[in-house]
């Protein structure tokens, strides 16, 4: 199975200690093992978010702070490839061909940003499409997809499923509220309904967790499922 596996910075480097990249280089090496076929992405977490907080007070203007995340996640992404060693491309990718290209190798590409104005939420879904993924995973620090923000709403339920077009909606209407925090960005929505990409939003601070969602289908997150989008994974039934 071909997967894209979104890691959120802050579930991977929620500080710089080398064990939960580590793990999560150990997940990955198995699903490699198990012969699927992977791509990741890094985002930037909180690292990326100290440095853009100082450069705004700086008066950097919004492409530069955009610049300064995009560094960030190209340096994490160092660290996954220095915990992956041969298994993955030398360096982070950064262009969509370049993790096609790395993919045929039969290297893991690891990317992080790619251009101003682009989350690493969309850098994965446009990955995804572009290596025409089975399966599409973002790991997150919240555990999948809720009816509102669960950060200011106590009512607010999660879905263990929900179509792409719905996602789309979702998400429309949280991004509306300044500071509410979306499980994905809108792009990223967009792109999951455009390509038909089967995705999973699940929590990533068990990077075994994650593994095993690849592997059997099972997880406590949210199905994305887009019209059309065919059965599930022979894989999972095997499981």
């Amino acid at each position: 199975m071909k997967v894209v596996v979104s890691v959120g910075g802050s579930v991977l480097t929620p500080d710089l200690e080398p064990d939960r990249i580590e793990a999560y280089a150990t997940a990955i090496e198995t699903l490699d093992e198990a012969g699927h076929s992977l791509g990741v992405v890094v985002g930037g977490g909180p690292t990326a978010r100290e440095y853009i907080t100082t450069a705004r007070k700086l008066e950097a203007n919004e492409i530069e702070l955009d610049q300064l995340g995009i560094a960030v996640t190209r340096l994490n992404s160092r660290l996954l490839i220095a915990a992956l060693g041969d298994r993955a491309a030398p360096a982070p990718i950064e262009t969509y061909d370049g993790g096609r290209e790395a993919c045929k190798r039969g290297d893991i590409p690891v990317m992080g940003g790619t251009v101003a104005g682009q989350t690493t939420d969309a850098v994965s879904a446009a990955l995804a499409e572009h290596l025409d993924a089975d399966l599409l995973v973002y790991a997150t620090s919240v555990p999948g997809v809720f009816s509102a923000d669960p950060n200011e709403d106590d009512s607010a339920q999660r879905y263990e499923e929900i179509s792409a077009g719905d996602l789309v909606d979702l998400i429309a209407g949280i991004e509306m509220n300044a500071g509410s925090n979306a499980p994905v960005d809108l792009l990223a929505a967009k792109i999951i309904e455009r390509a038909g990409l089967r995705s999973i939003v699940l929590d990533g601070s068990d990077p075994g967790s994650v593994a095993r969602a690849i592997r059997t289908g099972r997880h406590e997150g949210t199905d994305v499922i887009p019209d059309g989008v065919g059965a599930a994974p022979e894989e999972w039934d095997e499981s």
